[in-house]
């Protein structure tokens, strides 16, 4: 056999017994007659021993291996003579009797070590070397920990795992398909799903009642940090149920995980609407680890005189506590910070309060020492706090000042990542009106249903629709995400229409779909959450790219294998793509 134990095993129990281990050379380091190396696997790291006085013959052959070398070894478990309490294995090592090599390696053309030496692209090329580095092999084992913390918890509650098609019709709601040419149907292409959709509520017609699957999906989309094209959900969908029913078996969903991971028991998930979400925090996935909510001052600040506030159509503020002390260096960075492209204000107006309890501002020349009062007094100011003002038209100053909010949080460190607060966020609009298009496009998805209160307004007028639909945030990041659906063929038809589908468009893309409804559809409703991004926030991470085994560059690109790449022009004349002069 290879092994006997792993290299994470071995411990002061073991002390006197022979064993095998193989694994990867770590390190070695030689001092005169001894050397030591460290060798790994994925369970953890031991230090073999070579004394020249008790056997040169190993000595010698110890030092012929390099960095990443595959060996197996067999010798004696011995104490260390030296303590490491920053290594489970730390109190013993093997004093080895016999070593063969199993596999040699290059030199690796970075560090694998905790703290590498190699660059991010450098480290992609060579994927399959990065993941044995420690902190990258203990993501990937978070992820499959929690990937069975779901998978308990989902079967526990009696869903089924249900696999779905990846070959399916493009359709043109969403983001952009990636799509996949058909060699037998030349001139017609597949794409590979943004997310089950369709196929989820087709189950619930089918009578499956309760259904899972976490699932890759694919959309081809700019990229960032949080963002790859192809990512994986947690894709749920139940029969007979109401919004409340989905809201609670999936805060126990989080509850499990949260449990399972850090040990930390969930208390009941907090509330508010879109309309407050946007009020209070600028944005709708609000990190409510902290508090500094926005204020509207419109009511405080207009006619007083000062033009930038007069004309603005928001102006809006956040207290930042205890930042009083801020110099007035510290206040012109903080106002180029908002002055940059990515927020786009044309300035910052700030107000302290004095440990005194007495307010300057950076207009004290438009507003008096009532008025600055007035301002302290609307936030709660406290002696010592800084408030922090924006103004100008209402989207984009909204936007800023979120963002605005997020700068100081990170800057104070009031986004602890070990801390958790989620949040559903309910009563979304049903539409979106675009001036380009002109016409409306659906917040969540064209599936969605109206909130029951609003339906009579559907036709009179339909932007005011609310959506039977609801996200779950957690720490500043939307998690997941999901609606009561339409089971109504009438009501989905009215739905596709405002979308500015025509009844010929709606029968080609969807008649699948709405011919299934005329067959017994029950209410149903579901959820899908960016399995990546839980898994990375669990991690204490925003970035999902180091939680993938395999991830992609910012370009979209595998480095590793050098894809997407051309095709040879055989298969592209089976596929019927060659383009003929």
């Amino acid at each position: 056999m290879y092994r006997t134990h792993t290299c994470g095993e071995l411990r002061s129990s073991h002390i006197s017994k022979t064993v095998t281990l193989s694994g990867w050379v770590q390190r070695r380091r030689d001092f005169g007659g001894l050397s030591f190396i460290d060798l790994r696997d994925r369970y953890g790291l031991t230090q073999l021993s070579f004394n020249e006085q008790e056997d040169a013959s190993m000595l010698q052959m110890a030092r012929g291996l390099q960095r990443e070398y595959v060996v197996q070894v067999t010798g004696v478990v011995v104490a260390r003579e030296k303590v490491n309490a920053d290594l489970a294995t730390g109190d013993v090592e093997i004093k080895v009797s016999n070593i063969v090599v199993l596999s040699q390696s290059q030199t690796p053309p970075f560090t694998i070590e905790d703290q590498s030496d190699g660059g991010e692209e450098l480290r992609m090329t060579y994927r399959y070397l990065d993941i044995r580095r420690k902190p990258v092999k203990e993501k990937l084992l978070l992820r499959h920990r929690i990937s069975t913390l779901v998978r308990d918890y989902l079967n526990r509650q009696g869903f089924v795992d249900v696999e779905t098609p990846f070959l399916i019709k493009s359709t043109p709601e969403g983001a952009r398909d990636f799509v996949v040419p058909s060699r037998m149907n030349q001139g017609q292409f597949y794409a590979l799903p943004q997310s089950p959709q369709t196929f989820k509520q087709l189950l619930m017609i089918g009578g499956m009642d309760r259904y899972y699957q976490i699932v890759r999906c694919f959309r081809d989309e700019d990229l960032r940090a949080d963002r790859q094209p192809e990512f994986t959900q947690i894709d749920c969908e139940m029969a007979f149920v109401e919004q409340e029913d989905i809201l609670n078996t999936f805060e126990g969903l989080l509850a499990h995980v949260l449990k399972g991971v850090h040990n930390q028991d969930m208390a009941v998930v907090p509330r508010m609407t879109y309309a407050e979400t946007m009020r209070d925090y600028g944005n709708d996935k609000p990190d409510i680890r902290f508090d500094m909510k926005l204020k509207d001052m419109r009511h405080l600040v207009k006619d007083a005189g000062f033009v930038v506030f007069d004309k603005a159509e928001l102006v809006v503020g956040i207290c930042v506590d205890g930042c009083a002390n801020y110099t007035r260096k510290q206040l012109d960075k903080l106002t180029d910070w908002v002055k940059r492209p990515q927020i786009g204000m044309t300035g910052m107006i700030w107000m302290k309060v004095s440990d005194e309890g007495s307010c300057s501002s950076s207009v004290n020349k438009f507003f008096d020492a009532d008025a600055l009062n007035h301002w302290k007094d609307a936030f709660g100011a406290k002696p010592g706090d800084l408030i922090l003002v924006l103004a100008g038209k209402e989207a984009l100053t909204r936007k800023a000042m979120s963002e605005l909010r997020l700068h100081m949080a990170e800057t104070l460190g009031l986004r602890n990542p070990a801390e958790f607060a989620p949040l559903w966020v309910l009563d979304f609009p049903l539409l979106e009106w675009d001036e380009e298009s002109g016409r409306y496009h659906a917040m969540h998805h064209p599936f969605t249903s109206p909130k029951p209160e609003d339906m009579h307004l559907i036709d009179s007028d339909p932007g005011a629709v609310r959506a039977n639909a609801y996200d779950l945030v957690l720490n500043g990041n939307e998690i997941g995400g999901g609606s009561i659906r339409n089971h109504d063929r009438a009501l989905q038809a009215r739905m596709f229409d405002l979308l500015g589908f025509s009844p010929e468009e709606t029968e080609a893309q969807f008649g699948f779909l709405m011919k299934a409804f005329d067959f017994g559809a029950p209410p149903h409703g579901g959820v899908a959450f960016g399995f990546d991004r839980l898994v990375a926030i669990m991690g204490g991470d925003e970035s999902i790219r180091d939680y993938i085994a395999f991830p992609k560059n910012n370009a979209g690109r595998d480095v590793m294998i050098d894809a997407p790449s051309v095709i040879d022009s055989g298969t592209m004349d089976e596929l019927g793509l060659n383009i003929k002069g």
